[in-house]
């Protein structure tokens, strides 16, 4: 990117709550919607929504945009405000200092993932906190209300869209996500979107229950990439595009069939990039390889320094974690990481860089997709591109009374309790 380039969409396309966060940063911190539409300008391409745990994984995720070219997303889930010391509160903080420390130019939007609403009384919750996570500088939030029923999941996004402003990247979720049971259906996926468009919400993403799980994923089934491109071409009158949950379990050929053969645009990855930084071996799959005994395969003189692999495996042993629980060694163990010498500190990043890098060029195809962002920003002269499509539906065939009758006749299997963070 040129920096004449860049510099114009610094000046324009960065959201006003950015700029009041950050007013003399030379970070491109932009809205979710401009990397979307990055992507559906270059056509059958995603990006990574790299999930943020630790400043490692930050670092080497924004660094491999840099080599890409790539527009990207850094994200963090609600849920992982309580073991990890990245959260919805300082994140934006964390990718600003970086992208101004190592001279990051490419478009990046920060993603609230998973702002989860489990019950009705969490709307309000939801309603109240929310605009605090637009202060502290996001510009891209998720709406997780799927672990209700269909007709609630519509009406607490009816009810917290006001909290998200117009120029922000926006989110929904349906048939929560949770592996082979409860499949997401083109029928509940055209409801939502249906009824968002009658009362003026253009979501640019939708997460589906496409046959992933999240975390460590071992059964092999992975993504079902033609229910995903079904439920896709349902939608193209509301300007959806897919969020990937879950690509962690999932080989390289079938990501990169979810990316050209669905509308699929932002692809998140969260436990690759953890055991990665770490040092763990994983395979094509982004699933860690375990010894015989169980353990995480540690690779010695990669990642961590391997004292304080042992430290944290103690600490894992004595706390009974397994498997996906060693997610929860982020915030006690950031600060240990932090105070290695230089050059473990820079291999850690480095392999995320290298894993992220492979991802986005030979993937997801996002190779070059941070001129296309930036395009789209000065030729819309703002950091507001707008809603993809507009209301079109009647909303009084979307009253709260029409929307519990609508979604009764539905037949939908939400399955069992799913996890939030990928």
């Amino acid at each position: 990117m040129s920096q004449d380039t860049f510099k114009k969409a610094l000046a324009v396309g960065r959201p006003p709550n950015v700029v009041q966060n950050f007013p003399n940063s030379q970070a491109l911190l932009v809205s979710g919607k401009v990397i979307d539409r990055a992507m559906i300008e270059k056509g059958q391409a995603m990006t990574i929504a790299a999930n943020g745990r630790n400043i490692f994984i930050i670092k080497g995720a924004l660094v491999a945009a840099q080599r890409a070219n790539a527009a990207i997303i850094i994200e963090i889930a609600r849920s992982e405000a309580t073991y990890c010391p990245t959260t919805l509160w300082n994140i934006a903080r964390r990718i600003d200092y970086l992208c101004n420390k190592l001279n990051i130019t490419v478009p990046v939007a920060v993603h609230a993932d998973h702002y989860f609403m489990k019950k009705w009384e969490d709307v309000a919750v939801a309603k109240a906190e929310i605009p605090s996570l637009f202060d502290a500088g996001i510009t891209s939030i998720a709406l997780d209300a799927s672990h209700m029923t269909d007709d609630l999941n519509l009406l607490a996004n009816l009810e917290v869209g006001p909290t998200i402003p117009s120029w922000a990247g926006y989110e929904t979720e349906i048939g929560e996500i949770k592996g082979d049971f409860g499949l997401s259906s083109p029928v509940e996926a055209e409801f939502l979107c249906k009824g968002l468009n009658a009362h003026g919400m253009c979501p640019d993403w939708i997460a589906l229950n496409n046959g992933t799980t999240h975390g460590i994923e071992a059964s092999g089934e992975g993504i079902q990439v033609e229910l995903t491109a079904d439920v896709h071409k349902a939608l193209a009158p509301y300007g959806t595009s897919g969020a990937q949950h879950g690509t962690s379990g999932n080989d390289s050929a079938r990501l990169m069939e979810i990316a050209a053969k669905t509308q699929t645009t932002k692809a998140n990855v969260a436990t690759a990039l953890q055991m990665i930084a770490w040092g763990v071996r994983v395979n094509d799959f982004g699933n860690a390889i375990m010894t015989a005994d169980g353990k995480f395969d540690k690779v010695p003189g990669e990642g961590l320094t391997d004292e304080i692999w042992e430290e944290m495996v103690a600490y894992g042993d004595a706390n009974g974690f397994s498997g996906g629980d060693y997610k929860k060694l982020n915030l006690p163990f950031e600060r240990r990481w932090q105070g290695m010498d230089l050059g473990t500190r820079g291999r850690m990043a480095k392999a995320v860089e290298d894993f992220v890098y492979h991802l986005l060029v030979n993937v997801f195809n996002a190779e070059g997709t941070a001129d296309i962002a930036c395009d789209l920003i000065l030729k819309a002269g703002s950091y507001d591109l707008g809603p993809k499509v507009s209301q079109f539906e009647n909303p009084d065939d979307w009253t709260e009374e029409k929307i519990k009758t609508m979604a009764a006749e539905m037949d939908t299997d939400k399955g069992p309790s799913g996890d939030f963070d990928d």
